[in-house]
């Protein structure tokens, strides 16, 4: 089914779901192949040829949140930290994945407005043990489906 509103998309951080950060636009991470591989050769009459690769990148999520200023000291702990990944859909359903919070920039402080800051996290498909591990899709009803092939 899809989603005609992105009203409720939410983040959480497995080693701090308490991490002060109120989301209000979330990117939730995209899928790369990585481009053609070039397989043109001198014996190619008209056309250059290629090949999509084999492996395929989960591209880097980000999201816009407002903030407590308490997060210079929880992120302090928590940026860089490989950790599961979780983006709750507004459906109920959710995408689990390795990678870590990378970046977090405030944006300027101005009167009359929110204050809010530009999130980066960067999935990294490995576990604390260095094993490759797919995303995870859990649908609505709680079943759980690997993204592998």
């Amino acid at each position: 089914m899809r989603i005609d509103d992105g009203f409720q998309t939410l983040i959480e951080f497995s080693l701090d779901p308490t991490v002060k950060l109120w989301e209000k636009e979330v990117t939730p991470p995209g899928i790369s192949n990585g481009g053609p591989t070039d397989t043109t050769t001198m014996r190619n009459n008209r056309w250059r040829t290629m090949a999509p690769k084999k492996l395929k990148t989960l591209t880097p999520c980000s999201f816009t949140a407002a903030y407590d200023p308490v997060i210079y000291l929880q992120l302090n702990a928590q940026m860089g930290i490989n950790q599961i990944i979780s983006i709750k859909f507004a459906d109920n359903s959710r995408l689990r994945f390795w990678g870590w919070l990378d970046e977090v920039t405030p944006g300027a402080a101005v009167e009359g407005e929110q204050s809010t800051a530009d999130c980066t996290i960067q999935p990294s498909n490995t576990d604390d043990n260095q094993d490759e591990v797919d995303p995870e899709y859990i649908d609505p009803d709680g079943n759980t489906n690997q993204t592998n092939d």
